[in-house]
């Protein structure tokens, strides 16, 4: 029999609430995937080595200039093992993601079930890297082929999104669910960056900031999780620098102690974001 530990419990109860949420309001319809082929010479790949991905409903109407960007969640890798056991799954390889996906709820198309976005540009990003798209590792074992290149992924995926008209967007809303949600949080003064001046940027966190505190079981394990993350992915050197230029590595080794500095970053770049202009509260 199969023991499953807590942080895994955790992990698979996020995503299915993510998954319940998504199909709350109406059965939904299904979009093809596409792979952003040319992003695999820039080395912007999943865990395996395959292109990312994401799908796409053009917008119409009155929402034709508007862009929605979803992005998926599903945990976190914090080792090679662990990264191992995603690598040949939809969390590591855009080969065995499904070809259509269902769009439901805040992606759907009729107005009955999405009064608010239903004519919108609407993308569902596909996660496939395990870092909530901060990771940028150069080498490659071949040993294992982990490719740790969520970063990369993040801009590749963007540009070709801008490339096919989100450059020109009046309104644009970045959101995603649990690593999503961190996803939108850690990235939305990027996005916003990318966009327009003109443009009216949000980024919307659903069930993606993650404190640190004990656990159900009464065990402390976030900030050694974390940073396993951001050690095996190379992340560090990617998160907001608007966050953390502003804190002092001693103000967080005294909140935090120092053996772990690294893990606060996901923490507290997390609390300075939520007080962003940018993020929807």
């Amino acid at each position: 029999m199969m023991v499953v530990d807590t942080k895994t419990k955790r992990c698979l109860y996020l995503q299915l609430v993510c998954l319940l949420l998504s199909t709350l309001k109406g059965e939904g319809f299904y979009m093809g995937i596409t792979y952003v082929q040319n992003a695999v010479a820039k080395g912007a790949v999943c865990l395996d080595g395959s292109p990312p991905a994401y799908h796409l409903d053009k917008g119409f109407g009155t929402g034709i200039n508007n862009w929605l960007v979803q992005i998926e969640g599903g945990g976190w890798c914090n080792n090679v093992t662990t990264c191992l056991v995603r690598k040949n799954t939809r969390l590591g390889s855009s080969k065995q993601m499904v070809k259509q996906l269902a769009f439901s709820g805040i992606l759907h198309k009729e107005e009955t079930f999405n009064p608010d976005f239903y004519n919108w540009n609407r993308v569902k990003v596909r996660y496939c890297d395990g870092s909530s798209f901060t990771g940028d590792v150069e080498a490659v074992n071949p040993a294992t082929n982990l490719h740790f290149r969520g970063a990369r992924i993040w801009t590749a995926v963007i540009e070709d999104l801008l490339e096919k008209g989100m450059k020109t967007a009046k309104n644009a809303l970045l959101s995603g669910c649990s690593a999503g949600g961190l996803t939108s949080i850690l990235h939305c003064d990027g996005f916003r960056a990318l966009l327009p001046t003109t443009t009216k940027v949000k980024c919307l966190s659903d069930a993606g900031y993650f404190i640190n505190a004990k656990d159900v079981s009464g065990v402390e394990h976030i900030r050694a999780y974390y940073n396993d993350v951001i050690t095996t992915h190379g992340s560090a050197k990617n998160l907001p620098v608007s966050c953390t230029s502003r804190l002092n590595p001693m103000f967080l080794s005294t909140i935090f102690g120092t053996k772990y500095p690294d893990a606060t970053f996901y923490t507290q770049c997390s609390l300075r974001f939520m007080a962003d202009k940018n993020l929807v509260n």
